[in-house]
């Protein structure tokens, strides 16, 4: 059981998503990649009001994922990326992305606030962001 609906197309969706965006960060960058993801089926606020699955995260526009437009994106995940989507869809979280439901890759270091939310943390090239518990508490 997952803490958000999914299908064996939701996991391997995500297994592609968190490859193209974080390939290059490790097994643990593409852990955090999920949790943000997950995060944001989750989390109905924000910028991520009513998104029911992970199909909608992945393809949501505008405010989605850059990697979608990358041909690698459209790949077939390897097992040991499935293997990763299962564990944070089955609710395991990684810090600084705990409760994060953005990150990017600055060219320097990460700002203290991003469009408004605040920094979690950075994990190797990407930094991590989150809303307040009063704006999502859903993602708490």
């Amino acid at each position: 059981m997952g803490v958000i609906q999914y299908t064996e197309a939701h996991v391997r969706l995500l297994a592609r998503l968190i490859r193209a965006e974080a390939e290059g960060e490790g097994n643990l960058g593409m852990l955090m990649v999920g949790n943000v993801g997950v995060n944001r089926v989750r989390a109905d606020c924000l910028d991520f009001i009513q998104l029911r699955s992970i199909q909608n995260m992945v393809f949501q526009s505008p405010g989605g994922f850059e990697a979608i437009q990358k041909g690698y994106f459209y790949q077939r995940a390897r097992q040991s990326e499935i293997d990763l989507a299962r564990k944070v869809i089955k609710g395991q979280r990684y810090h600084p992305a705990t409760n994060s439901l953005w990150f990017f890759r600055p060219d320097g270091s990460c700002p203290a606030q991003w469009y408004n939310q605040w920094n979690s943390g950075r994990f190797k090239s990407h930094c991590f962001y989150h809303p307040t518990q009063q704006d999502c508490p859903r993602v708490f």
